[in-house]
């Protein structure tokens, strides 16, 4: 037999295990930590090996609330000084003189989503830092991809994510400043009109050979300009297009096709214009215009940059500072816009808030907090490499922020009644958060042999006999769906401890990102909570009204 010496030193490791790893101990370590203080047990590893499984199966069935209260009191060399919170700082930018102006440029196809923060929230740092201006530029000028809801939406998401932005610039209501540097570039000599077919185009800049039209006159490109912005040309019949080099290595930077024409209707304009800037040309000129001295995006845009400083260089303008950043994936988060109007229109979504999806929205309304994702993007820093979106690491930080103030509450999925003989009237209190009195008790009087329910899960667990503890109640004896009373101090801290819920518990049904979900028993007095709570052995979920709650992290 292994003597009750090292018996209580398992228990002791295991809470040292489980207290150093977030409420779960693992086994293994603590094999090794028993064999490295006890060698002469390397002779029963079976023994041993089953004592700490058992020991740690226990631990880790507590809250880690419950650990923490059993170190404190039991433990207390255990406990260690807070570690000094690491500092995470953006690195400086180049050549900055004065207040810097930056800018956030996303496209109206929709809401922002956890990508977007990104950008959102690195431009706005660095503006905190420096000080001057920060633009939010909605790029609009593809109407064929534009969904209304954008306009108002994301300078809400940016509020909501602490985001300032000094200034609103929306490029469709500048399309004549557009227009007048296309001209301007066309009389110099630096732009042409090419009426070919697009896959002839393609094709001669593949192989680094001029369209036909590339040496026109100034002034007939001119007229052919005019005549596109006047319906002369239908569309696919004509573009504009910005001359480089057809010898650049990169393909997709030679000759670049600047304006095109749409018949789309525009959300904002109707039909007024048919005759749109791309993306390369509006970005470089509003970048000059508006005095941009650094620019902060993925490099997805590098090539961009290339096409732009073109504009920059014919028109003599001074080129902001660029960086780009690392590409980021999202395993299994819906971003793509397209995907979702789809989604919502099929009735598959519920909205841009769907909980399923990677919006700001979504996120908000499972109950993460607007700081969660700028220490995130502080964290992950402006880093040229690629990474993926750390789950774990998001969700952990946004425990952080919100465990303090996060009343705790029970929750029991697939409940089955049980019946507690024997005892006399029941009263259970206990704090809205162990560490936090000033937050407040809860408190049932439930009365003599009493009905409650325990989860299905946990209750058909139990082996007939099974002395267990209904948390912050009494101890029990289980005995088919009858629970024995077996007293209200909770003598042995070994036994295994339960939720459970008292008679007029509410309907409650918690929704995943994943699409499942989990219905079940509330306790009554969550009934009037609104907002995030723990709920407890559970996880965090945003508490929406007294039937609903969304799923926010374990």
């Amino acid at each position: 037999m292994i003597f009750v010496s090292v018996q209580d030193e398992i228990r002791k490791q295991a809470f040292k295990n489980a207290f150093q790893h977030n409420g779960k101990a693992n086994p293994g370590a603590i094999v090794s930590k028993i064999l490295g203080l006890y060698p002469e047990y390397r002779s029963k590893p079976g023994e041993l090996a089953a004592l700490v499984s058992a020991e740690v199966d226990r631990i880790n069935s507590l809250t880690i609330e419950e650990i923490l209260d059993t170190v404190h009191r039991e433990y207390p060399d255990l406990e260690v000084k807070e570690k000094k919170k690491e500092v995470h700082k953006l690195p400086d930018l180049r050549n900055v003189s004065g207040n810097v102006v930056m800018r956030m440029a996303p496209s109206p196809s929709g809401p922002l989503h956890i990508g977007h923060s990104r950008m959102a929230i690195l431009n706005d740092e660095y503006v905190k830092r420096y000080g001057g201006r920060l633009i939010l530029r909605i790029e609009d000028t593809n109407p064929a991809n534009i969904d209304p809801i954008a306009y108002e939406q994301i300078p809400r998401d940016l509020e909501w994510l602490g985001v300032n932005f000094s200034d609103l610039v929306i490029q469709s209501d500048r399309m004549e400043i557009y227009y007048s540097e296309a001209k301007k570039l066309i009389e110099a000599g630096h732009a042409y009109v090419c009426t070919c077919v697009p896959d002839e185009f393609k094709r001669l800049l593949l192989a680094g050979k001029a369209c036909p039209h590339r040496n026109s006159d100034p002034k007939e490109n001119s007229e052919k300009f005019s005549r596109m912005i006047n319906g002369g040309f239908k569309q696919g019949e004509a573009v504009l297009v910005i001359k480089t080099d057809l010898n650049h290595p990169n393909p997709s930077v030679r000759d670049w096709i600047a304006f095109r024409i749409s018949e789309a209707p525009h959300p904002r304009h109707g039909v007024r214009y048919r005759v749109y800037p791309m993306m390369n040309f509006s970005v470089a000129v509003d970048d000059h215009l508006l005095g941009l001295t650094h620019v902060i995006r993925g490099k997805d845009h590098i090539n961009n940059t290339e096409k732009q400083k073109y504009i920059f260089k014919y028109n003599s303008w001074k080129l902001p500072e660029y960086y780009h950043y690392g590409l980021v994936d999202f395993p299994g988060v819906i971003l793509k816009t397209s995907t979702i109007k789809k989604g919502i229109a099929n009735k598959q979504y519920t909205g841009w808030d769907d909980i399923r999806l990677g919006t700001i929205l979504a996120f908000r309304k499972r109950g993460f907090q607007p700081e969660t994702f700028r220490r995130y993007w502080v964290q992950s820093g402006m880093r040229e490499i690629d990474s993926e979106f750390s789950v774990e690491i998001f969700n952990s930080i946004n425990k952080d922020i919100i465990d303090g103030t996060t009343r705790r509450f029970f929750f029991v999925p697939d409940p089955v009644a049980v019946k507690i003989t024997g005892s006399g009237d029941l009263i259970s209190k206990a704090p809205y958060h162990p560490s936090k009195p000033e937050m407040g008790y809860k408190e049932y009087h439930i009365g003599r042999d009493p009905e409650v329910y325990i989860s299905g899960r946990d209750w058909n667990s139990l082996a007939d006999g099974t002395v267990l503890r209904l948390k912050d109640l009494c101890n029990v004896e289980k005995y088919g769906n009858i629970a024995k009373f077996k007293g209200v101090e909770m003598t042995d801290r070994k036994i295994r401890i339960v939720q459970w819920c008292p008679p007029g518990s509410g309907n409650f049904t918690v929704y995943h990102p994943d699409g499942n979900n989990d219905t079940g028993l509330i306790e009554p007095l969550a009934a009037s909570h609104r907002g995030v709570a723990q709920l407890e052995r559970y996880g965090y979920v945003n508490i929406a009204d007294s039937l609903t709650g969304y799923f926010t992290h374990p």
